[in-house]
């Protein structure tokens, strides 16, 4: 665990905003017809205009980066669609009406991150498609709320999980949030559920990523043959919602937002 000073998370802040301007961006552009590529391309040229790289293009995991591997996440964004959970690859695939369609954004500025997710609702769905997306988005700002200095990393996933239980929707376990800073991906790990015995302790200036991702099924998943994309094992909807935030004397500070 890697704490920042208050110019580093000023920096931090920066990165944040840039993501968040891009999830607004794409907020605007998604509408039945547009490609997933599409969405990748004005995600790339507004991070790239504001100064900054895309985190996820050339990620191999494990904070490796090679842009010419095979295995590389070849794309900006992620694009994630119905009972894609997180990971999708942008592709000429067309959004379609009736769909939920998660975006992921990460982008690096000035050698700080910052990393959000939403998922978007597009035309008419189903009123428990709905339903899931609120409670999503919901578990998220209770995570956020939880994230208190002198609190601990279980009191984050208990109050995720609180928001899921009385709906029974799943939630996903294979993938948590994280520590985020210098690195997309930083110790300590966040999961959205409770762990047993103590957890680490929230002190100031420790920054995470926190991101419930919810089904309407199990919560177990699995992954494509791409390598990436992380479907639901049970073909049941998903939804993704994160945000990067400060643990600060004064309580939580959202650091992805305009």
């Amino acid at each position: 665990m890697k704490l920042k000073s208050r110019s580093d998370v000023d920096k931090m802040r920066r990165a944040g905003r840039v993501v968040a301007e891009v999830l607004a961006l794409i907020e605007s552009a998604l509408k039945p017809g547009v490609t997933t590529l599409e969405l990748d391309r004005i995600a790339e040229a507004h991070i790239r205009a504001a100064g900054a790289v895309p985190s996820f293009k050339g990620y191999l995991g494990g904070g490796r980066y090679d842009s010419r591997h095979a295995a590389a996440f070849p794309a900006s964004i992620c694009v994630s669609i119905d009972d894609e959970v997180v990971h999708g690859i942008p592709s000429q695939r067309l959004i379609e009406d009736g769909q939920l369609v998660s975006i992921d954004v990460g982008a690096i500025l000035n050698g700080w991150n910052g990393d959000a997710a939403r998922t978007f609702i597009v035309g008419d769905v189903a009123p428990e498609a709905v339903r899931l997306v609120e409670a999503t988005q919901l578990a998220m700002m209770a995570g956020i709320g939880a994230a208190h200095a002198g609190g601990s990393i279980g009191d984050i996933g208990a109050a995720v999980e609180d928001i899921a239980t009385p709906h029974r929707y799943g939630v996903v376990r294979n993938f948590v949030g994280h520590g985020i800073g210098e690195k997309m991906h930083e110790d300590p790990q966040v999961p959205n559920y409770r762990i047993r015995g103590r957890t680490e302790v929230l002190r100031p200036g420790l920054c995470l990523a926190i991101e419930p991702m919810f089904t309407l099924g199990s919560g177990d998943v699995a992954m494509l043959d791409d390598g990436w994309t992380v479907v639901t094992a049970d073909s049941v909807l998903a939804a993704h919602f994160e945000h990067t935030i400060a643990v600060t004397d004064n309580g939580p500070e959202i650091l992805t937002t305009v």
